[in-house]
């Protein structure tokens, strides 16, 4: 393998960089919105009964317990809350 000598570029003056680089725009300032969603979500759940539908009776009125989130079926924007100025 044949040897590469390593030879610096000279570094460009103030002049040049400014030549380099678009003039630098500050990004407008993000605001804040906070608003209230619908979520609907798969959960699963889990209750004891002696049957099934005694365990439906259950669920419906909301006995039992939470097993895991599952994922989002469906998001709706309800209202925005506050708007920023």
């Amino acid at each position: 393998m044949a040897a590469v000598a390593y030879k610096e570029r000279p570094q460009p003056t103030p002049r040049e960089r400014s030549r380099e680089r678009p003039h630098h725009q500050p990004q407008p300032r993000l605001k804040t919105f906070h608003a209230r969603l619908l979520v609907t979500r798969a959960e699963d759940w889990w209750v004891e009964a002696h049957s099934a539908e005694e365990a439906e009776a259950l669920l419906a009125s909301g006995q039992g317990h939470h097993a895991a989130l599952g994922e989002r079926l469906h998001v709706e924007l309800e209202e925005m809350i506050d708007s920023a100025d």
